[in-house]
């Protein structure tokens, strides 16, 4: 029963300290834009005109990618995975704008 009491003590030590960690936010931290936070402060219009613009973005790449699979001229692949890094580096350049604070 001695030997317990040390362990369980840890236990319920290092729990409390793991919940007083995660207590409380700093006041100075910007609010992280995870998945939930995105349409924040959007209007349903806006988030469908969103949702519409990465769909788009989405199939764009997925087409470029099954044309460069089915393509079998070197030259031609090259090309198109071209194309598609130039339609990756726009969509991230513009991400990156858009999440600027």
């Amino acid at each position: 029963m001695k030997s317990i009491t040390p362990l369980i003590l840890t236990c319920v030590m290092l729990a409390s300290l793991s919940a007083l960690s995660h207590a409380a936010e700093p006041a100075n931290m910007k609010p992280h834009h995870g998945m939930g936070m995105w349409a924040h402060g959007m209007t349903d219009e806006d988030k469908e005109a969103h949702l519409k613009a990465m769909q788009d973005y989405s199939l764009k790449i997925h087409d470029l990618s099954n044309q460069i699979l089915a393509e079998k001229d070197p030259t031609k692949q090259e090309a198109l995975k071209t194309q598609q890094r130039e339609l990756m580096k726009e969509h991230y350049e513009k991400m990156r704008q858009a999440h600027k604070m």
